[in-house]
């Protein structure tokens, strides 16, 4: 099993979860986290002074799938969260070992 973690913009969180729900995705975690990457914030003007947002915000969605599943899915995530500009986020894969639903006690891919 792996774990997909995908930092991205948050007004594409809705198309980011029609796709894994395509995909056989059952259950996700969502996250209102902030952050920056490469483009460092940026500057805005309110009331007539300019200040540096250095935090953006994003949306942090984690889900877990079988190992096989893992590509598609990611796939997926990449076109419905791609704009083309700076900022549109990263997907981390990370390995899973064990997993426990604490309802039934099911564990690993029964319980995911």
């Amino acid at each position: 099993m792996k774990q997909i973690t995908a930092i991205i913009k948050p007004f594409k969180l809705e198309e980011v979860r029609e796709v894994l729900a395509d995909c056989g995705v059952t259950g996700l975690t969502v996250t209102e986290v902030k952050g920056f990457g490469r483009q460092k914030g940026h500057t805005e003007l309110y009331r007539g002074a300019e200040y540096v947002v250095d935090f953006l915000p994003k949306v942090k969605v984690e889900v877990v799938v079988k190992s096989e599943d893992v590509d598609r899915c990611v796939e997926a995530i990449i076109k419905a969260a791609h704009t083309g500009k700076i900022g549109d986020g990263k997907i981390f894969v990370t390995a899973v070992e064990r997993v426990v639903r604490i309802r039934t006690g099911e564990q690993d891919e029964s319980a995911v």
